[in-house]
């Protein structure tokens, strides 16, 4: 999958197009671009997905607090492994949601992309106040010579419970129904950075990770059966999120207690992927029942991962 931050760079190849924000990249999202891929196989043209940044609620709405289920630069992984030729990213800004509803077909759909067959939801709106809808667009596509499908009613609504669903899930800690729809384990990406040295004073030492895009969901605080990739090796260990209420923190933070791992992993990037929540964040009464119960959930995660395994 080649990778244009700018639909301008793309080199005008004929496409098929698919449009959205394809958020979690789920099995939904997944059957779609499935179909996108084939109808390229078979017409001989480019796959693409046109995806826009930052979201458009970021933009139009000032107090908007959205939490999306991937960064921008996890979005591009995951969609890099489904088989697209071509990934654009148009960067969303108020001019751009001004342009009317032809200019938009017009110059960056067709000028731009080179657009022959465009694959889309029965309910997609766009251009200016997003006044324009499907039918607008087969008119457009009439004019302009491109192809407009029509995704069915229920795979977009499978996308929108599945993506609801998805967000909920996490919000709720349930890990094992977010991952059910994702279709993979929901995964955090951040940098490790220096923490307290708690872990390591009760034998339970963690790398704190810090996430530096806040629009990016968090599970509910507890503690979670987590493992990465690390020197292509895969690593189980269990997940902290919350406040370390036990030393009177207040701060939330994101701490991985790696299993037989010995490795400074300071200022290394690492993705965690989730498989399980154990249990909520509690405070205890002094570090030792802290480390007794650390004791008792590396236990019930080394079952989990036995059982997963």
């Amino acid at each position: 999958m080649k990778l244009y931050n700018s639909q301008n760079t793309y080199p005008k190849k004929p496409s098929v197009i698919t449009i959205g924000t394809f958020d979690g990249v789920h099995i939904g999202h997944q059957k779609i671009i499935e179909r996108l891929v084939k109808v390229s196989q078979n017409k001989t043209i480019e796959s693409v997905v046109l995806t826009f940044f930052p979201h458009p609620r970021m933009v139009l709405q000032k107090e908007s607090s959205i939490k999306l289920l991937n960064t921008i630069d996890e979005r591009k992984d995951l969609l890099s492994k489904l088989s697209l030729d071509a990934l654009v990213i148009k960067m969303f800004d108020k001019d751009f949601a001004n342009l009317s509803a032809r200019d938009y077909v017009k110059s960056i759909l067709v000028d731009e992309l080179n657009a022959k067959h465009i694959i889309i939801g029965y309910d997609h709106r766009f251009g200016k106040n997003r006044s324009a809808n499907i039918d607008d667009l087969k008119v457009f596509g009439i004019e302009f010579g491109f192809e407009v499908e029509e995704i069915s009613a229920q795979d977009i609504k499978d996308v929108a419970v599945s993506s609801t669903k998805i967000r909920n899930a996490i919000s709720d800690g349930d890990l094992q129904t977010a991952n059910s729809y994702l279709g993979a384990p929901y995964f955090l990406t951040g940098t490790v950075i220096k923490g307290k040295g708690l872990g390591k004073q009760i034998q339970f030492p963690t790398a704190n990770i810090q996430i530096k895009e806040d629009y990016k969901l968090i599970p509910k605080n507890g503690v979670y059966v987590v493992h990465s990739i690390i020197n292509n090796t895969t690593v189980y260990g269990m997940m902290n999120i919350g406040t370390n209420p036990t030393v009177n923190g207040t701060k939330q933070s994101i701490e991985v207690h790696f299993f037989n791992l010995d490795k400074n992993l300071y200022d290394d990037t690492i993705k965690v992927n989730i498989l399980n929540r154990l249990r909520n964040e509690h405070k205890f009464e002094s570090l030792t029942l802290l480390q007794k119960q650390l004791k008792l959930d590396q236990v019930h995660a080394l079952k989990f991962i036995h059982k997963y395994e």
